[in-house]
């Protein structure tokens, strides 16, 4: 059995090298790409994300991400979203007084933080639920962001009784907010994995394995 495919989505935004090879250390096989076909067939998917919300947003519908991302979870094909690659994943997102409609895979507003100081930039310690797949292994560590935005409130619950929920991750600054979700194939991480040192490779190798 060979090593799992992920694509790592190309649609204009940063950091996608450095994702590239946090993946290719925990036994990934990486492509970056823009390619409808490639990112819909990999056994991954990773959207990442830089930048502001609306211009996120205008990349990945340019290259199609939108429908992709849909025809995965559609299939159960797991994606992962990294920083704003986690926000488009709600239904919108206020900046500077704009609203862009996101994803909408998950309901929630993606809104400045509350915070003495923004952007919330550097370590920070989370709070996993137990159940949590992405964390295991992972105690009491540090991960790094780089954000002004996030989701305050969690609307989802647990629609089928028969499902495991989904497990919701989070991080205060300033206030509390939405800084890792597992929902079924559908990941996300606010802060940077591949920028976050032992910890960061222990989630990704995590989330390799479900792949």
């Amino acid at each position: 059995m060979g090593a799992p495919s992920v694509v790592v989505l190309d649609y204009g935004s940063g950091n996608l090298r450095s994702a590239q090879r946090a993946l290719e250390r925990v036994g990934a096989d990486v492509t970056v790409t823009d390619d409808f076909d490639a990112a819909l067939e990999a056994d991954g998917l990773v959207v990442p994300g830089v930048g502001a919300y609306a211009a996120c947003m205008s990349g990945i519908r340019g290259v199609r991400g939108d429908v992709i991302v849909d025809r995965r979870l559609a299939g159960g094909r797991p994606v992962l979203g990294i920083c704003v690659g986690m926000q488009v994943l709600f239904e919108r997102g206020v900046e500077h007084g704009v609203e862009t409609d996101g994803l909408g895979e998950w309901p929630g507003v993606v809104e400045e933080l509350a915070a003495p100081v923004l952007p919330h930039m550097g370590w920070n310690t989370v709070r996993p639920p137990e159940d949590s797949v992405l964390f295991a292994g992972i105690g009491g560590e540090r991960f790094y962001f780089v954000h002004s935005y996030g989701v305050t409130r969690w609307a989802l619950g647990a629609e089928d009784p028969n499902r495991r929920p989904p497990a919701v991750t989070w991080t205060h600054h300033g206030q509390d907010f939405v800084s890792a979700v597992e929902n079924g194939p559908l990941c996300a991480t606010q802060f940077h994995p591949e920028k976050s040192g032992d910890a960061g490779a222990t989630l990704l190798e995590n989330w390799v394995r479900m792949v």
